[in-house]
């Protein structure tokens, strides 16, 4: 008896490089989903171009053509559950969506944001690292609420701020952890051994206490 893999919708506004995480992932054995779409506020986005080059279906809706935020949340979210998509991962989707519209999606829906969590919340998260001194910074994976980067955080990656780093520099250094970090949290939903429920976060079956952290690329729980 054969199991059907879960199948993944992503949003992305730009270039798409988690997407290339994800698909390189996928194509290596190492992430159990199926791409249901690829979907994005821009149509000149490089995730697109991504999706087509894999095959994958995309959809790219101008916010700006709808008469509000909503109107074309609903839309979008809409086409997403229409696609037959289990889980629907922010890779890069540079919106604000509305809670009614994303609360079906409760625990089905995560976000990869470039900070230590609850740290930072928004843009310039690289900046405002540096210009508060910090030693070390991060990304990290949350489930999606409609607070903004404010929903529990499943798992992070750290690393040292060097004396010489700038924004660029910094971004740059976290990336390829973030490369990691992502793949291996959707690998764990789509195993089920991450859920999200009444009792919090649960990991293999039990409350996580404290986000998950990646070592060697691996994600362990933090004792």
């Amino acid at each position: 008896m054969t199991t059907s893999l879960p199948r993944v919708a992503v949003l992305a506004s730009g270039r798409g490089s988690n997407l290339a995480a994800l698909l390189a992932a996928r194509e290596h054995g190492d992430l159990p989903v199926e791409f249901a779409l690829v979907g994005s506020d821009k149509a000149s986005a490089g995730a697109l171009r991504l999706a087509e080059a894999a095959g994958i279906p995309t959809l790219a809706l101008d916010p700006r053509s709808y008469p509000d935020r909503r109107s074309f949340d609903a839309d979008l979210f809409d086409r997403i559950a229409a696609s037959g998509a289990d889980v629907l991962v922010l890779a890069g989707f540079m919106r604000i969506i509305d809670g009614d519209v994303l609360a079906p999606w409760a625990g089905r829906m995560i976000n990869i944001h470039p900070s230590l969590l609850p740290k930072y919340r928004g843009l310039h998260t690289h900046r405002r690292a540096l210009e508060a001194g910090d030693r070390e910074h991060g990304a990290s994976v949350h489930f999606v609420t409609a607070e903004l980067d404010g929903g529990p955080v499943i798992a992070q990656a750290r690393i040292a701020v060097e004396p010489d780093d700038d924004e660029s520099q910094l971004a740059q250094r976290l990336l390829p952890l973030e490369h990691q970090l992502l793949p291996a949290v959707l690998t764990l939903l789509a195993q089920r051994r991450l859920q999200w429920s009444d009792r919090g976060i649960l990991f293999d079956g039990e409350p996580l206490h404290a986000p998950l952290t990646i070592i060697a690329g691996q994600l362990q729980a933090v004792e």
